[in-house]
């Protein structure tokens, strides 16, 4: 290891952007603070010339893509080399599974990068219990840490009474039109429905619109959400209702819950367990495809939220920052055969 206990670790993003991923400030934050680290940020000269134990891939296709044609193949050539180099070295390569497949990309090019990353994984960090274990592989799980610090500098505002909320980016498989069409078949008279976030295409974009406008109780605000509009939109529903079609990992469920607001969710694995995680009263669940009484059940539940807040105590980051130094360690000692 590189001086005594302390690991010099990469990670495979660099200094955070004001548009990246609130997951990847907190990582970040919580990494540059943790004493058994050195934490390094990508950067392409020190992963193809410099000294670290490990190199930590979270989203791997985002480094070998790129929006025009010379990028992608200056990041794909990259890419080649970077894993040249790592073949012919020990260092540990750890992946955080945030997804449970693959991404799909169009190149074989892009592909083959991103099965030698997935091959040569000498260690697993899932977010859940419920990310399969990949055989051969040691793994942990290292739960996503609570965005209560994220929004703290965010001006409370108190929710709206009788309204529901759908916030964040807008998608085909989050279910928001059978949301707006759900919701129009409620009995909630007195009850609004917000729809916040941009959308993927303008069709969609349309799409939403055009239902929408059919119920005077529902209104949309589709542009791209500020972290501080998107807290506000949060807290100005009494309730916040997640229908997505697939949900493994969801940001936005937790976001909610950090700000105190109950949730919505498709009934799995990983739902059931953040129900139990959090307290009674918390988290809701639908079965199959989200229905009118789903709503009125679940506006009737947020309408009256339990008089303490959710419980998140085991998603505090220096927590997230420990588990991830014990990660590394681990990774090392496998790849380099226990030494």
């Amino acid at each position: 290891m590189s001086t005594g206990d302390r690991l010099r670790v990469m990670q495979s993003f660099g200094a955070p952007r004001p548009t990246s991923n609130p997951y990847v400030h907190m990582l970040d934050a919580a990494l540059a603070a943790e004493p058994g680290l050195e934490h390094l940020r990508f950067d392409r000269r020190t992963a193809l010339f410099g000294r670290y134990d490990a190199l930590h891939f979270h989203w791997p296709e985002t480094l070998f893509g790129g929006a025009t044609p010379l990028k992608r193949f200056i990041r794909r050539l990259f890419g080649t080399v970077l894993i040249a180099r790592l073949r012919v070295t020990r260092v540990a390569i750890v992946r955080t599974l945030h997804n449970v497949e693959l991404p799909d990309v169009d190149s074989r090019w892009e592909r083959r990068l991103l099965q030698w990353v997935d091959r040569r994984a000498d260690f697993h960090i899932r977010l859940n219990e419920s990310t399969p274990v990949r055989a051969g592989v040691p793994s942990a799980v290292i739960p996503h840490g609570h965005y209560r610090d994220w929004f703290a500098a965010v001006e409370r505002v108190p929710a709206v009474p009788r309204s529901l909320g759908f916030v964040g980016l807008v998608r085909r498989y989050k279910g928001v039109e059978p949301l707006i069409a759900g919701f129009r078949a409620t009995r909630l008279a007195e009850w609004t429905l917000r729809i916040s976030g941009n959308p993927s295409t303008r069709e969609l974009a349309d799409e939403i619109r055009g239902l929408a406008e059919a119920d005077e109780r529902i209104s949309v605000d589709l542009r791209y959400l500020t972290e501080e509009d998107f807290a506000r939109a949060v807290m100005s529903s009494v309730g916040v209702v997640l229908p997505y079609r697939f949900m493994h990992n969801s940001g936005t469920a937790l976001a909610a819950l950090s700000l105190g607001r109950p949730v919505l969710v498709p009934r799995n694995e990983v739902n059931a367990a953040l129900a139990d995680e959090v307290g009674p009263g918390w988290v809701s669940m639908f079965d199959g495809e989200l229905t009118a009484a789903d709503l009125e059940r679940f506006a009737e539940a947020a309408a009256t939220p339990p008089e303490t807040g959710p419980d998140l105590e085991d998603r505090g980051w220096s927590l997230v920052g420990i588990r991830h130094r014990d990660a590394y360690a681990r990774a090392v000692r496998a790849r380099r055969g226990g030494a």
